[in-house]
């Protein structure tokens, strides 16, 4: 699975931040991993500079071999938990998708 990273302006996004983050995120995503292709994650402020308990957005897109893009986003205080909560909203949503194309009319 390749994983791209990319952060807005206002994120600093080293490497420190990007391996933590890229772990994190992979480690969520660890038993879907192989039935995907590319995995993009898109942190940002929406906010700009305003202080907001949900200051901080990661919107994730998972290609899955195969099938349509899957998009998901989360709002949390850091850069860390919006990833994390967009990685565990992904592995749900993937799942509803793969559900829905397997159990449609018995097929």
């Amino acid at each position: 699975m390749e994983f791209q990273f990319n952060t807005s302006n206002s994120i600093t996004g080293d490497d420190d931040v990007r391996a933590r983050i890229e772990a994190a995120v992979r480690t969520r995503l660890d038993r879907i991993a192989d039935d995907l292709t590319r995995v993009e994650l898109h942190l940002s402020d929406p906010d700009g500079r305003h202080r907001s308990a949900a200051g901080k957005r990661a919107t994730l897109e998972a290609r899955p071999r195969g099938r349509d893009p899957i998009t998901v986003t989360h709002d949390a205080r850091t850069v860390d938990l919006a990833a994390a909560g967009a990685a565990d909203k992904l592995v749900r949503a993937y799942a509803r998708e793969i559900g829905r194309t397997t159990t449609r009319k018995g097929h």
